[in-house]
Formats: structure tokens, C-alpha cells, sequence
């Protein structure tokens, strides 16, 4: 019994002393919450959006990039700085690419305290850039680690999802000095610090003193000094006319000249000659540089630790959409995990099957479109072809022939030449 109560005890304090510094699902009043930075005049423009498919209308709300080739930057402050000292650090946000981003980061920063939030920029000191960056081919997860004022990035490559589906993106680093990244809430990378960042020099170096020695024998093998070249050896041509070619039978001596028959490789040859190799008796093995200890190498036990105040995102997307979501950022690995089931795992099928519903709308659209354009390119075709037969039907009548000047001459000129002939027949008679 008391063996239980001191159990159930530890849990109870260990689950108090869990704490959560940053929590955004970006509801109620946002816009509140977060720092637009100033520096630049042109910067993107964000808005809240659960995109043009969704699981939930409003549970699906995240900040989304809305301007094409814009820099963004925003931040906000946490509700108080934090120490990871002792403690593990847990970030975690989800990523959708709605888009289908073709160059564009989708990392999340998170700042030390004390920074002037309006002045925030791509130069502004972070502890850690974590998430996804893509561009053309070149898809990455970067986990850059500050130690020291410089900016270390992973030797590990870690490979994003490329789709336009929601993602969820966690890194953990443990006092340790060991760290895991999560994607989907699946293990996709783990190790130490030390191996997989240079954050530290090396523990050892070549001594700059120590030089090889001159009479050093590195050579395994020597020539046999017994071996002898045999007699006539030289005398071996590396071609040879070819026995099968045969002077062709209208060949002119006069005319081309004397006939030679065509080389070829000889296979006697064997190239020049050297003497067999044999084990080198005074062969010593592969000079080692020595080394030696590393004045500049100082261990450090907390390179893990981190003073965090703020968190930011400092972006160039090419083709805007991309919606961020359930940022977090706490010590505690259990509620992360409990608050990525209740924010992204419980969506996943129906975001799926909304994708699924929107695809199949969006190439209804594209077949109706394109059904109408054919259709109206077919008809305007077809009013072309109507008027050039219309055009071949006016070019095809007979054209009534043009009156000559005689005929002319004739009509008018006939009838006035006739009417003083019936003036004088008419006198004749009278007389």
C-alpha cells in the first residue's frame, strides 16, 4: 500500500512538474497574440483559414500564407521565458501544404527572450529552426541547433512529406544529449547531439609537431630484383598485319599506290615489361599522424539547454497556401504526444476523404471547362466554315455582262435617225 501511494505520488509530481510554455491553435483572437514584423514594408501578409479542404471547419483553422513570392514575418512572445535545463525541450506544429509548394520554407523558430519582436528578421538570433523546406527536388527537414552564436545544422538527412496533406512535425531534445524528430508521430530520425551536429570541435587533433620519418617505408611490395626481362622480349611488335585482309582486286599499284595490309592488336604483346612484385621486407605499414588532445575541446554538458521567449516564422514562399497549425512548445514528451492525437491524428482520415471529395470536384470543374471551351471553340469553327461557304456561294453567280459602247450608240442613235424619215413621207403625201 504505501509502496503504491509513494508511486502514484512520484507521478503526480512528475506530471505537476511537466509544464506547457506555448500553445496556438489559433482561435478567438489571434491576431492578439502575434507580432507583425516591421522591418520590411512588402512583407506577406498571413491569415487564419482552414483551407479549401478540411476535416473540420473550424478545428482545421490554421495561419496561412496568402501572397505568392513574399517573405514572411511573424512572432509571438510565450507567457513567460523558460529554461530546458534538466528538462526536455518539446516543439511540435503541423504543416499542410495545401498548395502543392514548389519552393518555400515551412519552419517554425524558436528565439531567446529579450528581442524586439517588431524588429524581427531573417538576421535575428534563434535557438532553434526546425520543419520542412522544400524547393524543386531538394526536399529537407532542417534541425538547426544554435551553440555559441553559430547556427549548426544537421549532418542526418531527414526527408519531408512532399503531398498537400496536414503533417505533424515534433523534435525532442533530452538532457542526455540526445534528440528524436517525428513526423506524423513516427520516429524518423534519433541520435546524439555530438554526432550528428559539429557543435563542438573535436576532442583531438594531429599533433603539428610530428612528421613522418624520412627513412619511413610505406611501400608494401618492391619490384623482385631476380626477376630478368626474356631474351627478344622488345622484339615483340604491338601490331601486326592482319593475315585475313586481302588486296582488293581492282587495287591500281600504279594509281594507289603500293597496297599495305591493315593492322591489328597482336596477341603475343603483352605491353611493356616489368619485373614481378614482391613482399617488401622493410615495408612498416601506413604512417598514423599522431594526435593529440584539443586545447580548444571543452566539454559541455549543457549545450542542450536553451533560454526561450519567443517563437517566429521567418519565410520566402514562391506559391503561397501553406497553413500552420497546434503549435507547441513544452517539457513534457507524454502530453505532446496526447495533444497530437486530439489535434492531428483524430483528423487524419477525414482530411483525408475531404481531399479525396475535393479532387474529384476540382476535375468535374476542369472536364465541364474543358467540355465548354471545346464546345465553343467547335462553334466558332463551325460559324467559320459558314462563312466561307457563304463567301464561295457570292463568288459563284454569273455576272450580267456590261453593255458595249456601241450597243449604246445604237439605241440612242436609231430611234432620233428615224423620225425625220416618217416627217418627209408624210409630206409627200400631202403634195
Amino acid at each position: 500500500m504505501k509502496a503504491t501511494f509513494l508511486l502514484g505520488s512520484l507521478i503526480a509530481l512528475a506530471t505537476a512538474s511537466a509544464e506547457v510554455f506555448f500553445e496556438e491553435t489559433f482561435d478567438g483572437n489571434w491576431a492578439d497574440r502575434w507580432v507583425p514584423s516591421k522591418v520590411k514594408n512588402d512583407l506577406g501578409v498571413f491569415d487564419v483559414s482552414a483551407g479549401k479542404f478540411f476535416a473540420d471547419s473550424e478545428a482545421s483553422k490554421g495561419l496561412q500564407t496568402t501572397q505568392d513570392a513574399r517573405f514572411y514575418a511573424l512572432s509571438a512572445p510565450l507567457a513567460k521565458p523558460f529554461s530546458n535545463k534538466d528538462k526536455d525541450l518539446v516543439i511540435q506544429f503541423s504543416v499542410k501544404h495545401e498548395q502543392n509548394i514548389d519552393c518555400g520554407g515551412g519552419y517554425l523558430k524558436v528565439l531567446p527572450p529579450g528581442v524586439d519582436l517588431e524588429k524581427f528578421d531573417g538576421e535575428t538570433k534563434y535557438n532553434v529552426m526546425f520543419g520542412p523546406d522544400i524547393c524543386g527536388p531538394d526536399r529537407k527537414v532542417h534541425v538547426i541547433l544554435n551553440y555559441n552564436g553559430v547556427n549548426h545544422l544537421i549532418k542526418k538527412p531527414i526527408i519531408p512529406p512532399s503531398d498537400q496533406m496536414t503533417h505533424l512535425y515534433t523534435l525532442i531534445l533530452k538532457p542526455n544529449l540526445t534528440y528524436s524528430v517525428l513526423i506524423d508521430n513516427k520516429e524518423e530520425a534519433t541520435g546524439e547531439l555530438l554526432e550528428d551536429w559539429d557543435l563542438l570541435p573535436p576532442k583531438t587533433i594531429k599533433d603539428p609537431e610530428a612528421k613522418k620519418p624520412e627513412d619511413w617505408v610505406d611501400d608494401a611490395t618492391i619490384p623482385d630484383p631476380e626477376d630478368k626481362k626474356p631474351e627478344g622480349y622488345d622484339d615483340i611488335p604491338a601490331l601486326i598485319p592482319d593475315p585475313e585482309a586481302k588486296k582488293p582486286e581492282d587495287w591500281d599499284d600504279e594509281d594507289d599506290g603500293e597496297w599495305e595490309s591493315p593492322m591489328i592488336d597482336n596477341p603475343e604483346y603483352e605491353g611493356p615489361w616489368e619485373p614481378k612484385t614482391i613482399p617488401n621486407p622493410n615495408y612498416k605499414g601506413p604512417w598514423i599522424h599522431p594526435e593529440i588532445p584539443n586545447p580548444e575541446y571543452k566539454e559541455d554538458k549543457d549545450l542542450y539547454v536553451y533560454e526561450t521567449g519567443n517563437v517566429a516564422f521567418d519565410l520566402w514562399q514562391v506559391k503561397s497556401g501553406t497553413i500552420f497549425d497546434n503549435i507547441l512548445i513544452t517539457d513534457d514528451v507524454a502530453y505532446a504526444k496526447e495533444f497530437a492525437e486530439k489535434t492531428f491524428e483524430k483528423y487524419q482520415e477525414a482530411e483525408k476523404q475531404a481531399k479525396e471529395k475535393y479532387d474529384e470536384e476540382e476535375k468535374k470543374k476542369q472536364e465541364e471547362e474543358e467540355a465548354k471551351l471545346a464546345a465553343e471553340a467547335e462553334a466558332e469553327a463551325e460559324a467559320e466554315e459558314a462563312d466561307k461557304d457563304e463567301l464561295e456561294l457570292e463568288d459563284d453567280k454569273p455576272v450580267e455582262a456590261s453593255k458595249s459602247a456601241d450597243d449604246i450608240q445604237v439605241e440612242t442613235v436609231v430611234p432620233v435617225s428615224q423620225e425625220p424619215v416618217k416627217e418627209e413621207e408624210n409630206i409627200k403625201d400631202e403634195l
